[in-house]
């Protein structure tokens, strides 16, 4: 990692037209990366969540909390879409204990992040001064600190959803402040009523 690659994270991503994100009881949107609902072996459904950039505190807090319900829920497939390039994907993957049970999709394009909904962000969304104490918070009280950017943005939005067996939408939102971590238990139930 270099002062110019962490200085390049920092600059706005080209422009890409985004679609409306699905609400619940939408169908999900198919891409070649992320064919729903294919991409749900089990037919039990699937939770996907949209990572912001690797090294980001927050993409590590939420995808820590995704391979843990992945472990424990076994018959749901479970998968994160990382917008960094392949390689910084890897190497942030090994640095954060590995993918486990989650499936990693790499959208360096951010053709499947536009498709569901998730575009640039606002300098609000990732500089407002609770998400930049909550940087503080999650170093401070669970040792999760920014780590290198390698590549990828700042402002891409992230965000988190559960589809079910046939395709449909039945959780999830963009990330309303770059802080956002997704309950996904709650997306967990959304799957299991």
């Amino acid at each position: 990692m270099s002062y110019q690659q962490e200085l390049k994270s920092w600059l706005s991503p080209s422009p890409i037209s985004t679609a409306l994100p699905p609400s619940s009881g939408d169908k999900a949107p198919f891409t070649t990366l992320l064919p729903i609902p294919s991409a749900s072996a089990s037919g039990n459904g699937l939770v996907i969540t949209f990572l912001r950039h690797c090294g980001c505190p927050f993409a590590e807090k939420t995808f820590l909390s995704l391979r843990a319900h992945a472990s424990s829920h076994p018959n749901i497939t479970f998968i994160a879409v990382s917008h960094s390039d392949q390689t910084s994907t890897e190497r942030w993957l090994e640095a954060v204990g590995g993918a486990g049970q989650v499936q990693v999709v790499v959208d360096s394009e951010r053709t499947t992040f536009a498709a569901w909904g998730l575009g640039t962000s606002s300098m609000w969304h990732v500089l407002s001064p609770g998400g930049l104490w909550s940087v503080y918070c999650l170093g401070k009280e669970e040792g999760i600190w920014n780590r290198p950017t390698e590549s990828g943005s700042r402002w891409q939005t992230s965000g988190s959803f559960a589809v079910d067996g046939t395709g449909t939408a039945r959780w999830g939102q963009p990330a309303p402040r770059a802080d956002w971590i997704p309950d996904f238990e709650d997306a967990v139930k959304a799957l299991e009523t």
